[in-house]
């Protein structure tokens, strides 16, 4: 007779099969936002830089939502989401520099959560005590992420909100920082807590004498 699948094993390698490739989609999209942030150097048109800007949001919040409500989220999902984004965003403010539609201390003012988690990824990295923390997004720095999109969105299509919207993002940038690495260090110390061991104690009986033990 010929060998048949278990139905039960059959219906788990389908699922298996349906996960990687929902996966792989996953990260597909989050990797779009690389082609969108070269094609914002190609082009010069601020209207189609703006499009690129709301396309490249779009993935990021249709990614993180799937993942999500679907249980897809996964620890190189969690890396690659945050590396696409910020290759998106450190470009386009790059490329707003150099065309003089923003001026260096704005830059730096933009990019200072960034550049204070990346070095908190490298230290962690570095450190082997630290390498087992699992380094998640915090919701400060999603709020700064969608404030830099809108900063850039007002350099492209509406300058005159551009100082207030950085001071802000400057602002909360600083106390993202401080949230995320906050975070890493509860971790750290959670981590380097001895195990709890259980109580010695006996327990006693209503006249105090030992549960168990033999009266005379």
């Amino acid at each position: 007779m010929p060998d048949r699948c278990v139905p039960g094993a059959e219906h788990y390698l389908l699922k298996a099969m349906h996960r990687r490739a929902s996966l792989v989609l996953l990260n597909t999209l989050s990797l779009s936002r690389l082609p969108l942030a070269a094609v914002f150097i190609a082009v010069s048109d601020l209207r189609l830089r703006a499009l690129l800007v709301v396309v490249a949001a779009a993935t990021d919040f249709l990614d993180g939502w799937i993942a999500r409500h679907r249980g897809l989220a996964t620890r190189l999902g969690a890396l690659i989401d945050p590396v696409a984004d910020r290759a998106f965003m450190v470009t386009a403010f790059i490329v707003c520099l150099l065309d003089g539609l923003i001026g260096p201390v704005e830059l730096t003012l933009l990019l200072v959560r960034d550049i204070g988690t990346a070095i908190g990824f490298t230290v962690a990295r570095l450190r082997p005590d630290m390498r087992a923390i699992e380094l998640k997004a915090r919701m400060l720095g999603k709020l700064v992420t969608t404030l830099q999109l809108a900063v850039l969105l007002c350099v492209l299509l509406y300058p005159p909100l551009v100082r207030p919207l950085v001071a802000l993002v400057a602002l909360l940038s600083l106390a993202s920082v401080v949230d995320y690495t906050r975070a890493v260090w509860r971790q750290r110390q959670r981590r380097e807590l001895p195990p709890s061991r259980p109580s010695s104690r006996i327990p006693h009986g209503p006249t105090g004498a030992p549960m168990g033990s033999v009266r005379e």
